[in-house]
């Protein structure tokens, strides 16, 4: 039973919503990995995942750099305090965080996983209601700019939409089911070249701590070009 300090004030209706829009078999979709490892790859760091906050648990559909962690009792996860707070959230040093949104479980748990830091940006469904997080790991503390959180920010945004897109797509009659595959391939292929432009970016530059607004902002005009994509192929 998870403490009601640890539960947003809508819980019920945002449980609701999540068996609606019936989220995991759409995060279990490849392009989702795709996603992670590019989070991962963005801030130079070691795991990223996409958690998915349950009644009881916190599910990883989407993991990159924590083989087998596929779930987690929810008073364990960092995750949850995303949720209970309604926004994102960073912890720059696990060991010296004192807020008490972070449970004595959670805490045993990071320290036994050897994690530091953590950040997390809120995943929504389409109608809005916080469904998880994107989150970034990494196991000594960090700082973390502003513009890494906008970046952060604009990465989980883009996971919402593209949920939102296939859950629009697959649920309306005709071609839908088509017209998500095809667009699935383009964003795909988005991912990849974004991939080896972030590659290019840190071999020329090297890795930074944090990463340079200037670089950050060559991700974020390709960003801009993944959604454009997607608004323009949305199903209707």
């Amino acid at each position: 039973m998870n403490p009601a300090s640890l539960l947003p004030d809508d819980e019920r209706e945002r449980l609701r919503s999540l068996r609606t829009y019936d989220v995991l078999p759409t995060l279990i979709e490849p392009i989702f990995d795709e996603f992670v490892a590019l989070t991962a790859q963005v801030f130079s760091l070691p795991i990223s995942l996409i958690a998915v906050v349950e009644e009881e648990e916190v599910l990883y559909p989407a993991n990159h750099g924590m083989p087998g962690n596929d779930r987690q009792p929810r008073i364990a996860a960092l995750c949850s305090t995303a949720i209970q707070k309604s926004r994102a959230v960073v912890y720059h040093d696990l060991l010296l965080e004192t807020t008490a949104t972070i449970t004595p479980e959670a805490a045993q748990a990071a320290q036994q996983n050897e994690l530091r830091f953590y950040a997390g940006a809120l995943l929504r469904l389409p109608d809005q209601t916080p469904l998880g997080t994107l989150c970034i790991i990494d196991r000594q503390p960090r700082s973390f700019s502003a513009a890494e959180q906008q970046v952060l920010d604009q990465l989980a945004a883009l996971i919402s939409q593209a949920i939102a897109v296939r859950h629009s797509c697959l649920h309306q009659s005709g071609a839908g089911s088509d017209q998500w595959e095809q667009l699935r391939a383009q964003l795909q292929e988005e991912l990849r070249e974004l991939t080896a432009l972030v590659r290019y970016l840190f071999t020329r530059h090297g890795v930074q701590i944090p990463v340079p607004a200037e670089l950050l902002a060559q991700v974020e005009r390709r960003l801009h070009d993944f959604k454009a994509l997607l608004d323009e192929h949305e199903c209707s």
